[in-house]
């Protein structure tokens, strides 16, 4: 006899399944909160009662995946524990890559996101706009991006759905529910909230001064125009709302003092700073191309250098001439120090200094130095690597390859027919399709890959530790997705495809024959009838 399944009982494991997914939500913003805001034991401790919550409804209402999750969160902070509070950036990795598996347990199971590390799981942007069917099509236009939105059609809906959860963000339309109420709707729900939800306004293209000012003053942070489309939209969610793994500053620490450097390791790391040390300078050029990091700590006096004489070595590579350097030594000569700092020093701290000074000195110099590397190092219009850094990149990872036997592949994509948008729909629209195709790469892409816009509508994907096979099943899923996005234009909607071509890490190729590689699977796929991607095949 078939055995049917009970609609009743079906219903109550939903309700049951519901209560631990919104447990794991709370562990997801418990956690995007610590990325946002300083590291520290007490927010360690808030992240870890949220997990152990969690493990415990997994447990009663039987989700053995949540509740595998949830022990795992707990091992990861046992090890930071267990470590006197100080991270590693294998603990720091591991809680990152948890976090995206607890964030793709609360998706629809028909979402397909196997090849994809997600940032985590966010709450619903609330879409509420004069006319639904246009919030419906954002909506449909925002999950291709993997972001979640609800359409609301009423001042009441929105009410109700305020009080039953806060959004990620709130686009509004200023004239929701009649002339101009959607600027009080908005301001009327935010109001007693200790920490305000983004709020974005929308209105058409001639709203008047008086109007936006009312905006700036109900508190919107961004005021779109008719032609509002979801690559822009995400893209100033994704910068209001912080969205991103948790990257702490790495700090190189040269002293050949062993006692030290670890006393120095102990004050940063309990900061949720990364450090490593070596005794030995002549070791410094190895670790700095190894470990990247964003700040270097130097002894003035060292038996086989001075600080001053390995500063003058790291800065005659360009790739380190904007990474700051910090003398931390008992040298307490004025003119010594201005010498030492005259050499390619950035500070200088006297022994003994006070952990709390130490740590926001670091942290200062370390944010501004990753702001400037950034205006370096990535393209302005889109925030991709630019195309210098991205063969950069591409030889170190080629490098780590060939050292660890790991596979390596490099794509290169193309956007069709794009002259024909410039022509057709003006630079703008042509800009627009760009950053689109930047944030649809980013948001669907490991953060271990490196996405650079080669130059003009030319996008370059380092993939490491990837075959050709399984990047081009991650490009050509990414590739169809990005079909069905569209842009409002006139007198039709637009949408663009891409090309791709991919070459796999072989032998003992070098950067350029991998390069070139790439290309010619990229001709072979403009030549095949474009919107394609091409594997490069050895003859």
């Amino acid at each position: 006899m078939t055995e049917h399944s009970d609609p009743s009982r079906d219903r109550l494991k939903q309700h049951f399944a519901q209560h631990v997914i919104n447990q794991a939500r709370q562990v997801l913003e418990v956690w995007q909160r610590l990325q946002r805001q300083e590291w520290s034991e007490a927010r360690m401790q808030e992240l870890g009662e949220a997990a152990l919550l969690l493990q415990r409804y997994a447990e009663r209402f039987e989700q053995a995946e949540h509740r595998l999750l949830a022990e795992a969160v707990e091992r990861c902070l046992q090890g930071v524990a267990d470590n006197r509070g100080r991270l590693t950036s294998e603990l720091i990795g591991e809680l990152n890559l948890l976090m995206q598996r607890l964030s793709r347990t609360g998706l629809r199971h028909g979402d397909r996101f196997e090849q994809t590390l997600l940032p985590p799981l966010r709450k619903p942007v609330y879409l509420a706009l004069q006319h639904l069917e246009r919030a419906e099509r954002l909506a449909q236009q925002l999950a291709f991006f993997g972001m979640t939105a609800l359409p609301l059609d009423s001042a009441n809906a929105f009410r109700a759905a305020m009080l039953e959860r806060h959004p990620a963000a709130i686009l509004m339309d200023v004239d929701f529910s009649g002339p101009g109420a959607g600027l009080h709707l908005a301001e009327a729900v935010q109001q007693g909230l200790e920490q305000k939800i983004p709020l974005l306004f929308c209105g058409p293209a001639d709203t008047d001064t008086p109007t936006r000012l009312a905006a700036v003053r109900a508190g919107g942070q961004e005021f779109f125009t008719d032609n509002l489309d979801a690559s822009s939209l995400l893209e100033r969610i994704e910068v209001l709302t912080h969205v991103a793994q948790y990257d702490p500053y790495r700090v190189l620490i040269v002293d050949d003092s062993r006692a030290q450097a670890t006393h120095t390791e102990r004050v940063l790391n309990a900061a949720g700073i990364l450090t490593r040390t070596l005794t030995e300078p002549v070791q410094a050029m190895a670790e700095l191309a190894e470990f990247q990091p964003d700040l270097i700590i130097l002894d003035m006096y060292m038996p086989s250098c001075t600080g001053s004489e390995l500063a003058k070595v790291i800065r005659h590579n360009e790739r380190y001439v904007g990474v700051p350097i910090i003398y931390l030594s008992a040298e307490d000569d004025l003119d010594k120090q201005l010498d030492a700092m005259s050499e390619g020093g950035d500070d200088f701290l006297t022994k003994p200094i006070k952990p709390r000074h130490l740590i926001a000195t670091v942290r200062n110099r370390a944010a501004r130095a990753r702001r400037l590397k950034a205006r370096m190092v990535r393209d302005s219009l889109t925030g991709l690597y630019n195309h210098t850094h991205c063969l950069q990149l591409l030889e170190d990872a080629r490098c780590r390859a060939a050292r660890d036997g790991q596979a390596l592949s490099f794509a290169m994509l193309d956007i069709d027919y794009f002259k024909k948008v410039n022509d057709c729909y003006g630079h703008p629209m042509g800009d627009r399709v760009i950053k689109s195709l930047a944030l649809f790469l980013k948001q669907r892409l490991r953060k271990s890959d490196h996405i650079g816009r080669y130059g003009g509508e030319e996008f370059a994907v380092v993939m490491p530790g990837t075959d050709a096979r399984a990047a081009h099943l991650v490009l050509d899923d990414i590739r169809r997705r990005f079909a069905e996005v569209h842009y409002p234009a006139q007198p039709q909607d637009l949408s663009c495809t891409f090309s791709g071509g991919i070459a796999e890490l072989r032998g003992d190729s070098d950067c350029t024959r991998l390069s070139q590689q790439a290309d010619e699977a990229l001709y072979l796929a403009k030549h095949g009838g474009r919107n394609r991607i091409e594997l490069y095949a050895a003859d």
